[in-house]
Order: structure tokens, then C-alpha cells, then sequence
């Protein structure tokens, strides 16, 4: 390593250090597969959490130990599973486990989503660029307020009343 000797050759140090490492050059994915060749991922939407597991086959969607249609028994919902495998059109590739808990249907049905979009990115890695752009790998951030005291609800105050 050099001695310094002005703020001039610190910079010309750093140009010269970031050029050998390659600054500009995106992160290469690479698929990431368990010992019985599934993706793995966690998805994660308001109070639940999915665990999804993906390998190729007929296109049989397990949810806790259940059929998707029985699970998910509103229209909406499933098409909300759906949504990634539909976006890389790989609807009848893949056989999908999921094991989900926490939250209501719907907060379930996201976090399946978001759970299914990152384990299609770790099987396929080609695919992140078109389930980013939609969207499917962003984690939604959006969580219930806390109940304060002194409030009926997160926010909602009690009735006010002069007499």
C-alpha cells in the first residue's frame, strides 16, 4: 500500500481501487436450490408470513396441507397467487407448497404472492427483472397502527361530551 501524501492522490487511490473492483456491475443471481432441487422463499404481507416451497411439475398449489381452492376459497384471492406466475407465464411449471400463518385471508394471499415471487427468482433467476417491474418483490410495508392509550382505537377518541 502507497503513502498519501495530499488529498489529490486520495482521490486518484480510490478511483483506481473501485475501477479494479468493478463498481458498475450489477449483482449476478444465481439459483438457489435445497437438497430435493426446491426454491425456498418467505414472503411476508401485514401480520402473515408464508413459507413457499417450488419445484417443477403440474402446477398443483398446496396451501397448509389443503388445495389452493379450498384454502382460498374467494376468486380474488387465488387470482392474487397467481398474478406471478402468470406475469412470466409459467402457470403449469410448477408444483407449489406453501405453509402460511398469521393475519386474515387476504394479508395471506399477499404474503403467498411475495413468498412465490422471490422463490421464482431463486429458482429462475432471468425473472427478477419482469416480477420487479411488476412490483412482486417489493415487501409491502404497510402494517396496523398500534392501539395508543387514552384513544378508543389507533386513533379514534372517545366521545366528547360537555355534559
Amino acid at each position: 500500500m502507497a503513502t498519501l501524501q495530499s488529498l489529490a492522490d486520495l482521490g486518484q487511490a480510490s478511483k483506481a481501487q473501485n475501477s479494479s473492483q468493478g463498481e458498475n456491475e450489477a449483482p449476478v443471481h444465481v439459483q438457489k436450490l435445497d437438497s430435493l432441487g426446491r426454491a425456498y422463499a418467505t414472503g411476508k404481507r401485514k401480520d402473515a408470513i408464508a413459507r413457499v416451497w417450488i419445484k417443477p411439475g403440474a402446477g398443483k398449489i398446496t396451501v397448509n396441507d389443503r388445495p389452493v381452492d379450498t384454502y382460498f376459497a374467494r376468486p380474488v384471492l387465488r387470482m392474487i397467487l397467481q398474478q406471478p406466475l402468470q406475469v412470466v407465464n409459467r402457470v403449469d411449471q410448477y408444483d407449489i407448497v406453501v405453509t402460511v400463518a398469521g393475519g386474515g385471508l387476504s394479508g395471506q394471499a399477499g404474503a403467498v404472492r411475495h413468498g412465490l415471487s422471490k422463490a421464482l427468482t431463486y429458482y429462475e433467476p432471468e425473472l427478477r427483472s419482469p416480477l420487479k417491474r411488476e412490483g412482486f418483490l417489493t415487501r409491502d410495508p404497510r402494517v396496523v397502527e398500534r392501539k395508543k392509550y387514552g384513544r378508543k382505537k389507533a386513533r379514534r377518541s372517545f366521545q366528547f361530551s360537555k355534559r
